[in-house]
């Protein structure tokens, strides 16, 4: 019966990871622009040998194949703050990092000692020409459009530059909440931004709780089915082994 174990530690090594990542959604339910992530899992069904055992007849390895985001828009909040940008439907911001351009739904931004437009990390914020945003003391009253132009009132300043992905699943996670892309970014025509907001975390915690409580509960049983086939074993051998 070692298959019957291995199948079992399958779905329990899985169970392991789901609650790794429902804990990491629910450590960032309040987190600026979070997307909440998922995993893919696959199982192969195998008819068991033992008709007449307490095993059901068909056994179930799992594998889990991938891990995903929730790539759904958070509800947005008013912030009050002029430089919070919330995105409206598709899109990222663009930064400018030492790595190279990153992406972010995080518009939490501000300005430097230098008046310079920078995220929590004091990455600039790029324009679309390219250039990041500089403003000067008497660039007071500063509004930005639905478009991402940003004016004061000495005038405009420049537009932000919003893009998008034909596939955004293969967005990859970097430092500081980031993304990174080897694919080409895709220029939004008619972006739809919201001054003093920001957008929330994506993650519902009511229903990853839920999901919690109903994993921990599988893995509980799956233990116990791993315990019950461990003392049948022993019995087994020891019923089957000669006595002096």
């Amino acid at each position: 019966m070692e298959n019957t174990a291995y199948i079992a530690l399958s779905g329990q090594s899985a169970l392991k990871r789901k609650m790794s990542v429902i804990a990491n959604n629910l450590a960032n339910m309040n987190t600026t622009a979070f997307k909440g992530e998922k995993m893919m899992f696959v199982e192969h069904l195998v008819k068991s040998k033992g008709g007449k055992s307490f095993i059901p007849q068909k056994l179930t390895y799992t594998r889990d194949v991938a891990q995903y985001q929730n790539l759904a828009e958070g509800p947005i909040k008013n912030t009050g703050n002029p430089l919070d940008i919330a995105i409206h439907g598709d899109g990222y911001f663009v930064v400018e990092t030492a790595d190279g351009d990153r992406y972010t739904r995080n518009g939490h931004f501000s300005l430097n000692n230098e008046g310079q437009l920078v995220n929590l990390n004091n990455q600039a914020i790029l324009s679309d020409a390219g250039t990041p945003f500089f403003l000067g003391p008497e660039d007071t009253d500063i509004k930005i459009t639905p478009d991402g132009l940003i004016s004061t009132r000495n005038g405009d300043i420049g537009k932000i530059r919003i893009v998008k992905f034909d596939t955004p699943q293969n967005l990859e996670k970097t430092a500081s909440g980031l993304y990174s892309s080897k694919d080409q970014p895709l220029e939004v025509d008619n972006p739809n931004l919201q001054q003093r907001s920001l957008e929330s975390s994506n993650v519902n915690p009511m229903s990853e709780i839920t999901k919690m409580i109903n994993v921990q509960r599988a893995y509980d049983s799956v233990r116990t089915f791993i315990d019950k086939e461990d003392q049948r074993q022993k019995r087994m051998v020891q019923q089957l082994t000669p006595r002096g």
